[in-house]
């Protein structure tokens, strides 16, 4: 992300590890900071995904790697909980949801299969794919100027993660359920989308016998990647409306 303060631009970068004083980043944080041509001298923030930001400025550039003094480091509070539950399906819709739920603070990416995502081949499972995943999520925190990033829990099966979510409230969406009251919605702490040609009946009766609540966004059917993002956004919108009324 790119912010304007009295010290001009500001470019925040991902780094798994840093203290206050000098650091060296190298590999992909060296290739973002050619990109975004930084120069010494101008100021940097680090972000770590686990709530540490880090101020300071570059000090040295190299080919391979750039050099910067961190000035300060801040603790910044973590997300409200809100765990997503998500079909492990087309990968590629897959990276654009977990790119847009890392934007709105999702703070759980709990990918399950589901009866009817079984067949979408390719599917974005596995430890390779999770890769690809952290790090698309990695630049969506760059992006959006966050400092947490969700924890990816493995791939699992959608009977296993209804007992095991233990955040409530626990929302289902499904083009069956019903409509929730904005304060419902302000209070979500778990969001689980199924997968594309919808859910099973096994499946929805499993989810209310855990004592999920199953609920529709609306009167259209949504990809699973617009449920993701939508019901996300949702969540926070209504969470930000009830701290500033």
């Amino acid at each position: 992300m790119v912010e304007r303060h009295d010290r001009g631009r500001v470019v925040t970068l991902f780094w798994p590890s840093f203290g206050a004083g000098h650091v060296r980043l190298d590999g992909a944080a060296a290739q973002h900071a050619r990109v975004r041509r930084i120069e010494r001298g101008d100021p940097i923030r680090l972000v770590n995904g686990v709530g540490d930001a880090g101020h300071g400025v570059v000090t040295g550039l190299g080919k391979d790697r750039f050099d910067l003094e961190l000035e300060s480091i801040e603790q910044l509070p973590r997300p409200v909980d809100l765990e997503l539950v998500v079909p492990i399906a087309d990968r590629d819709r897959m990276l654009l949801a977990a790119e847009k739920a890392t934007e709105l603070q999702a703070t759980v990416w709990r990918p399950v299969y589901f009866a009817r995502s079984r067949s979408v081949s390719p599917r974005g499972e596995g430890e390779k794919f999770h890769e690809r995943l952290r790090a698309r999520m990695q630049s969506a925190l760059e992006q959006s100027g966050g400092a947490w990033l969700p924890t990816v829990l493995d791939d699992d099966e959608f009977a296993n993660a209804a007992d095991a979510v233990q955040a409530a409230p626990r929302v289902l969406l499904d083009a069956s359920g019903g409509t929730l009251a904005p304060d419902m919605w302000r209070q979500v702490a778990a969001l689980a989308i199924g997968p594309e040609g919808g859910l099973e009946h096994d499946e929805l009766t499993l989810a209310r016998d855990r004592g999920w609540t199953i609920a529709t966004l609306g009167t259209s059917t949504l990809r699973f990647e617009t449920a993701i993002i939508a019901g996300a956004a949702v969540v926070r919108a209504a969470q930000l409306h009830s701290r500033s009324a």
